[in-house]
């Protein structure tokens, strides 16, 4: 938190003793409750995996490296696809890493903050730290990606219902985006009550699809039989590694089961997983394989270029890319919030600035929107569409970031295993070994993208992991530089209890650490010469567990001659609601009104230094950063007609 208008997300990281460190259970112990939320599930956390039929299995085969449309490749791919859902989602994500909740939540930051206590003194500590954001900095660049490419693979569908629909394709897929972006302001809670039913819908569609083709045709699911994987590397070394920057496409969404583990919990997403959407996926990639073996060559030719619709018989082919289309949509939607609260969670544990963030329900404290990164989104997302041009373009810049924060999961989790969990070598090694050779290949392969358009997502991550740890480290430069200086809080409230003149209320001096004494307390005395009958100078600390028992919220320290110390807690998903959380704060003095209350915040202004802590031109950023933070009254939603602005200038 900062004691200006600088940032509130300095806060120094401060380990929560009581982050869990044993698997969560999940929500509600009722087996109808678990079944409505892993119904909920499917709506939300499932839609992009749930869309990669549309196009992985196509770009497999069409896509910068094309493959032999025979029974080798098609047995050989969908066989791949099979197991690299088997190990990367179910063994690896669902089996694995959701066994590692940081008090039920999930994702990259979540995983760091929970591992962080244990390995922060060794040497590895900070590079564990940069590994989890820049895994968040991918995402970034994932969150443009992904509505483009489902978005636009869906509306393509329209080119085979008729082929004279081409021009439109583009128009239509801006038209559904640039809408999906300007309703995020209105919040989720209304178009989320409408999610579940579509994908469930979808979903069935998916399985009814596959199985009209795989009764046809049964003969192709012994491609789950794993030889056919390897039959294919062994005939086409080079093409089948290329091929896994394609079958990687199947599983893209991985990430967000983990992400998404604090809204469902473990129980109903393994259950949505397991007992529903893996297998309507499995399904209609094999149903997909089913059809394509089915017809001669020219034919396949032609059904190769969108498997997926050529599924549907003619007369439901419109319907079908109507409800695609939908379900790209809920998939997009889910990204996007995903960035808001992954934006959130970042501000919280000091990586980001504070930026302006609505709440869009009264009941739900997860559904925000923050507008710069909405709008920021959505115009990577016009870029992209207008650059890249068609899905199949974009499936090219697609799969690095994914792939990318796969293999840092990877290496997050082989901390994990052995730092925390305390795994023997014997069994931690082998199961370590495999997700590296695993995700170290998928992500090898996507590398080969980069010229043809994986430059992107990685620039984007790049841009934002430089914002991220260019803030992180100025703020903590300024918290040095003001520790530094800082004057003992009891030696300076002995002190000026006597050399000013006491006026009735209270004023609150928002400080970014516990120690010393805030420049606006120092600002105020030195031009105003007065103190209020009651002086408390606070500091919000956001804990690296995601949430803060009531009991564990305030702790404060009487100093006497009316001063008082108080820290506030949050955890880093919890909305900063400082008005709120004095309402039942302890008695320091007696309750806090709001109207006999001021709250006093320093701006600082940085100056240059003979010894410039870090590069200049970071010092440039970090200070255009400092200039268009959101205003710290919205953030800690403060009484706007409250509050005190002091300013001072500071050296780092």
């Amino acid at each position: 938190m900062s004691d200006g208008t600088a940032d509130a997300s300095d806060v120094p990281a401060v380990i929560d003793p009581a982050a869990s460190t044993a698997p969560a259970s999940g929500h509600g112990g009722g087996s109808g409750n678990i079944t409505k939320l892993a119904m909920g599930a499917v709506g939300v956390v499932f839609g992009d995996i749930g869309t990669s039929p549309i196009y992985a299995f196509r770009e497999t085969f069409v896509g910068p490296h094309p493959l032999a449309i025979d029974e080798l490749h098609i047995l050989g791919v969908v066989s791949l696809i099979f197991w690299s859902m088997t190990l990367v989602v179910s063994v690896q994500y669902v089996g694995v890493l959701m066994r590692a909740d940081n008090k039920g939540q999930g994702g990259s930051l979540a995983l760091v903050a929970l591992i962080s206590g244990v390995i922060r003194k060794r040497h590895y500590g900070g590079l564990v730290v940069l590994l989890g954001v820049f895994a968040t900095s991918l995402f970034y660049g994932d969150s443009m990606i992904t509505p483009a490419v489902s978005v636009l693979s869906a509306v393509e569908g329209l080119t085979v219902v008729q082929s004279d629909m081409a021009p439109f394709v583009l128009p239509i897929a801006l038209v559904l985006l640039v809408g999906l972006f300007v309703i995020q302001k209105s919040g989720t809670a209304k178009v989320g009550a409408l999610f579940a039913p579509v994908m469930v819908t979808y979903f069935i569609v998916l399985a009814v699809l596959g199985i009209y083709h795989l009764v046809q045709m049964p003969e192709v699911l012994k491609a789950l039989n794993p030889w056919f994987a390897v039959q294919f590397f062994l005939t086409d070394k080079m093409l089948g590694f290329l091929a896994l920057g394609s079958v990687v496409l199947a599983v893209t969404g991985a990430e967000a089961l983990y992400s998404d583990m604090g809204h469902f919990g473990r129980g109903p997403l393994r259950l949505s997983w397991f007992g529903f959407v893996m297998p309507c996926l499995l399904i209609n990639y094999f149903g997909q394989a089913a059809m394509i073996l089915r017809l001669d060559d020219a034919q396949a030719a032609v059904a190769m270029e969108n498997p997926f619709f050529n599924l549907a018989p003619e007369s439901l082919r419109l319907p079908l890319v109507i409800l695609a289309s939908g379900a790209a949509f809920i998939a997009s939607q889910a990204v996007i919030s995903g960035a808001f609260s992954i934006t959130h969670q970042a501000m919280q544990l000091g990586f980001i600035p504070r930026l302006s963030t609505r709440h869009t329900s009264e009941h739900e404290v997860g559904q925000i929107y923050i507008p710069f990164v909405n709008w920021a989104l959505m115009t990577g997302v016009i870029v992209l569409v207008l650059v890249f041009q068609n899905s199949s373009n974009l499936a090219s810049a697609y799969g690095i970031a994914v792939t990318g924060a796969m293999l840092i999961d990877t290496c997050l989790m082989a901390v994990l295993l052995i730092a925390l969990w305390k795994w023997k070598l014997w069994l931690a090694v082998p199961v370590i070994v495999t997700f590296f050779v695993v995700d170290g290949a998928y992500f090898a392969a996507n590398a080969t993208k980069v010229p043809d358009g994986g430059w992107f997502p990685l620039l984007i991550g790049g841009v934002a992991f430089t914002l991220l740890t260019t803030w992180n480290k100025g703020r903590r430069l300024m918290r040095d530089r003001m520790t530094e200086a800082a004057l003992p809080l009891n030696v300076f409230a002995k002190s000026a209890h006597g050399s000013a003149a006491r006026v009735p209320g209270t004023a609150i001096f928002m400080a970014s650490t516990n120690m010393g004494v805030p420049s606006a307390l120092l600002h105020n005395i030195k031009h105003n010469k007065v103190l209020h009958e009651r002086v408390v100078v606070l500091t919000v600390e956001v804990q690296d567990g995601p949430y803060v028992e009531p009991a564990e919220r305030f702790s404060v320290v009487e100093l006497g001659q009316g001063f008082y110390r108080m820290t506030l807690r949050y955890g880093f998903m919890e909305e900063t609601d400082i008005p709120a959380a004095l309402a039942h704060a302890p008695m320091c003095g007696g309750p806090f009104e709001m109207m006999k209350t001021s709250f006093f915040l320093s701006r600082q202004t940085l100056v240059p230094s003979e010894k410039p802590g870090m590069m200049i031109w970071r010092e440039k950023l970090f200070a255009w950063m400092m200039r268009n933070a959101a205003s710290a009254m919205e953030f800690f939603r403060l009484p706007t007609n409250r509050v005190v602005e002091l300013g001072s200038q500071l050296e780092i």
